[in-house]
């Protein structure tokens, strides 16, 4: 029997719940900036990645790796039907993985960590991965396992990503506190220079430390010693709060918004939290609203598009833009999170007419990519769509925070207006501020 499939566009004032699309086939565009969790798990310094998967699988996580430069910090283990067959899948991971450890030890280049990537088939076939762990420990105990997953078609309530977020700081370890340093763990970039967030920290005498700044192991070990854990990004949150309690430490979610009552609730939590001063929120928000001014006066009444992959908060962020008297057309996401349930709701009460896409319906593969005015785009994927080349060329929020990560998406939408770039070469390329050898 034939069944209407729903739609791929509908206008905020058409959005009765946060689930927008239903699920079905779906479509990759051809912008890879994101990062997936073979960049993630490199941020861990001197770390080696191993993964246990069959051949079809393995592809995208090698290419990323040797994309990277990185190939000496990967291998896998390659899973055969014969292995299925035989029930051998257990043996052949944890014999795969001791294999290639030694073959590093004999090159004198035994990595400190390792993070193991089982797969979906280990699921399926019930295999013990705490029996393979255990055997890799007995026969390299100086050595931390980290017990990462790469199963993105389990559906399960906290996704590869996420997990790897919290497995890749099960290393630390409880040490004597250093009260005057803060970890901000889990985010895939380190926060800007001059975001609230380290101005407001160095003016009370702390520290600001993340695993993008450790040079080696030891400095990335050392991170255990915070008395503060800070979570910025959505898929942070988890791993690092379950971090912040088996260690005893003090747990802040902080999550970078364009929201001023929002950003000024945050420095009151931090205030109270740990006796900050007061950051002069009337004159940072002055400035903030200096700076959309003076993007605006640039965009004008230019038509704008937002994709999730720039920011969680792309609905957030339509909002400011919205009340500042930017033209935002159209918004990419195939959902909307609990944290943007209320923007979704100001949309559908002040925005009605805005345009929520989906990223990955396979009708948008085909759907045309003129727009009869030249459209701003902010993130990698509403360039794509929208076949401009003037685009905020930025992924997962990059390192904003804050009322510094207001005023800097408005220096970098009036750059992106002003200053063209090339698409064609840009968006193409994989994981966007990773080492990369394209």
């Amino acid at each position: 029997m034939l069944k209407r499939l729903g739609p791929s566009v509908v206008t905020a004032g058409e959005a009765t719940s946060t689930k927008l699309f239903e699920s079905r086939l779906e479509f990759n565009p051809p912008a890879h900036g994101v990062w997936n969790i073979v960049h993630v798990g490199m941020l861990v310094p001197e770390a080696h990645q191993i993964y246990v998967c069959a051949v079809n699988c393995m592809r995208g996580v090698v290419l990323t790796a040797a994309e990277m430069g990185m190939a000496d910090r990967f291998s896998c283990v390659i899973l055969k039907e014969t292995d299925i067959v035989r029930g051998e899948v257990e043996q052949v991971t944890l014999e795969g993985i001791l294999d290639v450890l030694r073959k590093l030890e004999l090159r004198d280049a035994l990595p400190p960590c390792v993070i193991v990537f089982p797969v979906c088939t280990h699921h399926f076939l019930g295999v013990s991965m705490g029996r393979v762990y255990r055997g890799l420990r007995r026969a390299y105990p100086r050595v931390d396992f980290v017990e990462a997953f790469m199963d993105p078609i389990m559906k399960r309530r906290l996704s590869p990503d996420v997990r790897l977020r919290k497995a890749m700081y099960d290393p630390l370890e409880r040490q004597p506190v250093d009260d005057g340093l803060v970890a901000l763990l889990g985010s895939d970039f380190s926060l800007d220079a001059d975001c609230d967030l380290r101005t407001v920290l160095a003016m009370g005498g702390y520290r600001l430390e993340d695993v993008q700044g450790c040079a080696d192991y030891g400095a990335f070990k050392r991170l255990g010693a915070a008395a503060t854990i800070v979570a910025a990004y959505p898929n942070a949150a988890y791993g690092a709060q379950k971090t912040a309690k088996r260690l005893g430490r003090r747990f802040l979610y902080l999550p970078s918004s364009f929201s001023y009552a929002e950003i000024a609730g945050e420095h009151a939590e931090l205030r109270e939290a740990l006796g900050l001063p007061r950051l002069d929120e009337e004159f940072e928000v002055s400035r903030c609203e200096d700076a959309l001014e003076a993007a605006l006066a640039e965009v004008g009444d230019a038509p704008i598009a937002i994709d999730a992959s720039v920011h969680p908060r792309p609905l957030g962020l339509a909002r400011l833009l919205l009340e500042h008297g930017f033209r935002v057309r159209e918004i990419y996401l195939d959902g909307v999170t609990d944290e943007e349930a209320a923007a979704l709701e100001w949309l559908r009460a002040n925005a009605p007419d805005v345009e929520l896409s989906s990223i990955v319906l396979p009708e948008l593969r085909v759907a045309p990519r003129e727009r009869a005015e030249d459209v701003l785009a902010i993130g990698q994927k509403a360039a794509w769509f929208c076949g401009t080349n003037r685009f905020v060329n930025i992924v997962e929020g990059a390192g904003l925070w804050g009322y510094a990560g207001i005023r800097t998406i408005a220096r970098l939408m009036r750059e992106a207006w002003v200053t063209p770039k090339d698409t064609r070469d840009l968006i193409p390329r994989k994981g966007l501020g990773c080492a990369s050898c394209f």
